[in-house]
């Protein structure tokens, strides 16, 4: 399987940092890069990939578009060579971020891989099947999302994780488990919104 990045580019032997934004993208939106782009500078990282799920365990399918359409809204929202949208979720056979974690981790060694969420979905972190084998070997960034914020960093994900938050800088210097909350403005965009304005 041909990885989305291409390490020639990068022009050294160091292992690329690469961000993983997984979602449903049902549709990809302004939102999403914002969060990309926030990452990026944060943790400087190589790339982004927009991790586009075959199917949530946690959405219900009612309302989701096909694959193919939502992997076309994430490419449409990409910006490469830094930005990337794949759907080697699908391709690998997973629908569940840990699993997927340990494949991509096993695939690609000259990466290391950073798990990007909101904080909507730090707040739910619990519910995520084996969620204690995710943060114990991948690194994690919280991007702030509102109304969800304050609500997540006092959930029980957060409380159970205290002791590994570390500042954005430092994310990386040393292994996992560590996560840390980028500052950065929130972004009001919501494809729940975009759906509901579009009727689909």
């Amino acid at each position: 399987m041909r990885p989305p990045f291409e390490p020639a580019r990068f022009g050294d032997r160091r292992r690329l940092r690469i961000g993983l934004l997984g979602g449903s993208f049902n549709p990809a939106h302004e939102g999403h890069r914002h969060v990309a782009e926030c990452a990026l500078r944060a943790l400087r990282l190589d790339q982004v990939w927009l991790l586009v799920s075959p199917g949530n365990p946690l959405k219900a399918p009612a309302g989701m578009a096909p694959f193919p359409q939502r992997l076309a809204s994430a490419r449409a929202m990409a910006r490469p060579p830094r930005i990337l949208a794949t759907g080697i979720e699908a391709a690998l056979g997973e629908r569940y971020s840990a699993l997927t974690l340990a494949k991509l981790a096993k695939r690609f060694p000259q990466a290391r891989f950073v798990w990007i969420i909101g904080a909507d979905n730090l707040w739910q972190l619990p519910r995520w099947r084996r969620w204690r084998q995710l943060v114990a070997h991948t690194p994690m960034a919280v991007l702030p999302r509102p109304g969800w914020t304050r609500k997540a960093l006092a959930g029980a994900a957060a409380e159970r994780l205290a002791h590994a938050r570390r500042r954005p800088p430092a994310l990386l210097q040393g292994g996992p488990p560590a996560w840390t909350l980028i500052p950065a403005r929130e972004h009001h965009a919501s494809a729940t919104a975009i759906r509901a304005r579009t009727g689909s």
